[in-house]
């Protein structure tokens, strides 16, 4: 007899991948403080091949008859919490830009502050791109799922291929800029907020696009999907529509409201 549970095997998985986040946070102090990029790209790695490994044990999971209905449905609800979890990840940050801009300090004196005219950041070019990115990527995984329900093989090859070209484009845009920016994550609390913001971001950009490049060789490679059973399907798609709203609250909050209010300050 199944259980109704989710019977999980005993793996070390959550613990090291917790470590390797930690890790990461230390490697991305070492990046902004001393200048070394690579203590911060050896993490990322490892942290990628530890969630491949958990991944794999998933799929273990799976063969074995673990994963019956009421498991899916306790799958579903615990992305759920974990999307929710990161809500208020994000939440704080917007706290901090929104403390700082409408109740700045005396030594800020307004938000952003001055001498900014110049690095101010313009939100109708690379970052009206990268919402159209974004958003369309959000089309893309959704007609990929409509592709799943009617077994149009074709059609899921095309929403993956696109989904994921829109994902690295994104991220080639957001360096681009980076590039760009005459201010760093030292300058000021503007710089700091601006890139704790979008850097986070992309690194859930990269998290997402991670678990969309696992589910397309699961489902061209091995052919584990159904039009019936595609739950990981189903979280690595409700994974990244968060991203999109978050990177809609950023366009709209950072980037376009900040423009706006630093040069209407200026004109008062």
């Amino acid at each position: 007899m199944v259980s109704s549970f989710h019977l999980v095997l005993v793996r070390p998985w959550p613990f090291l991948f917790s470590l390797m986040v930690w890790r990461l946070l230390v490697a991305r102090l070492f990046w902004f403080h001393y200048s070394c990029v690579m203590f911060f790209i050896l993490k990322m790695v490892l942290m990628r091949i530890v969630l491949l490994l958990w991944l794999r044990d998933v799929e273990i999971e799976t063969w074995l008859g673990y994963h019956t209905l009421s498991v899916y449905s306790g799958i579903r609800i615990g992305i759920i919490l974990f999307i929710v979890s990161e809500v208020f990840f994000f939440f704080r940050f917007f706290w901090r830009y929104f403390h700082n801009c409408l109740r700045p300090r005396v030594k800020v004196v307004r938000w952003p502050s001055y001498n900014f005219e110049h690095i101010i950041i313009k939100p109708f070019g690379l970052p009206l791109l990268n919402t159209v990115l974004l958003l369309s990527s959000g089309v893309r995984i959704t007609y990929c799922h409509h592709r799943i329900m009617i077994r149009n093989r074709k059609g899921v090859f095309y929403g993956f291929i696109i989904t994921l070209l829109y994902g690295f484009l994104f991220l080639d845009v957001q360096f681009e800029e980076y590039q760009l920016r005459k201010f760093s994550v030292k300058r000021m609390v503007y710089g700091t907020v601006f890139f704790l913001l979008t850097g986070f971001h992309g690194f859930h950009v990269i998290l997402g696009m991670i678990m969309i490049m696992y589910c397309f060789f699961r489902f061209f490679f091995k052919r584990e999907f159904s039009h019936k059973q595609h739950v990981s399907f189903e979280v690595a798609a409700w994974y990244w529509h968060f991203v999109d709203v978050v990177w809609l609250f950023l366009f709209v909050l950072v980037y376009w409201y900040g423009y706006d209010s630093y040069y209407e300050d200026c004109v008062m």
